[in-house]
């Protein structure tokens, strides 16, 4: 195989991992408080010692890099429901793993109380306030209970404590789980004065399928022009080959 080969490759790669994210964000179209991928790829860049002509030594590849999280908020869904929140801004809700595996972030604003007292999110998760600790909610207060737009967990007979809404400098460093939740270091937790919370609905996905339909109409465009190119290639080496026979 040679390089011309490998530079194809190398793009088919890169636009099959395109394709998977593409496919992943339409999958997660009505996914509450889901937030759209884009792949990041780098050049890379092989120089040969010798060649014909001194514009062929550098070959360019096409490296995935990683995938980066689109920050645009979705729209608010009403729910109906008065503990459900939309954060109005960056952050995440923070949220205990189970068996004190540690701490995870989500977007998705579902919140009801265990059993057990614990306000969860809606996978079960205990909600942490802003000291890392679960918010209890006393068996009588469980039915009139409300969150302020700071994040404050308001019961009748005053505050239980308020939602931790955490923040990171750098969100490419947080890494889906698959279930809602990403995990992730380094965040910040906003001070009340910084949160805005906006209760009674949930956001939901920032995903438009007619951006990602087209942009996956695209990518099997490309893929198609790279095969043919790939097909185009493997002639004219089956001509030269023939001539070189001829001449033998």
């Amino acid at each position: 195989m040679d390089i011309s080969s490998y530079v194809l490759l190398s793009q088919e790669q890169a636009l099959r991992r395109r394709m998977d994210i593409v496919a992943n964000n339409l999958a997660n179209t009505s996914t509450v408080g889901f937030r759209r991928e884009q792949p990041m790829f780098r050049e890379y860049v092989e120089r040969a010692d010798e060649a014909i002509v001194d514009d062929a030594k550098p070959t360019s590849f096409v490296l995935d890099f990683r995938a980066i999280h689109d920050m645009s908020p979705g729209a608010f869904q009403p729910t109906g429901n008065p503990l459900d929140v939309m954060i109005d801004g960056p952050g995440y809700l923070a949220v205990a793993l189970p068996d004190g595996a540690g701490t995870a972030y989500t977007r998705a604003g579902f919140v009801n109380v265990l059993q057990t007292g614990e306000l969860a999110s809606a996978g079960g998760q205990p909600l942490l306030d802003e000291t890392g600790q679960p918010i209890i909610v006393p068996p009588e207060q469980a039915n009139r209970l409300s969150i302020a737009g700071d994040g404050s967990v308001m019961g009748p007979d005053g505050p239980l404590g308020r939602l931790a809404v955490t923040v990171f400098a750098d969100e490419s460093g947080l890494a889906p789980r698959g279930d809602g939740l990403y995990v992730g270091a380094q965040g910040r937790v906003l001070a009340a004065e910084e949160t805005k919370l906006r209760s009674g609905g949930v956001e939901g996905s920032n995903v438009q399928p007619i951006v990602e339909t087209t942009a996956m109409v695209e990518i099997l465009r490309s893929y198609q022009s790279s095969v043919r190119m790939a097909e185009s290639l493997n002639e004219m080496r089956k001509r030269a080959l023939d001539r070189l026979g001829r001449i033998g």
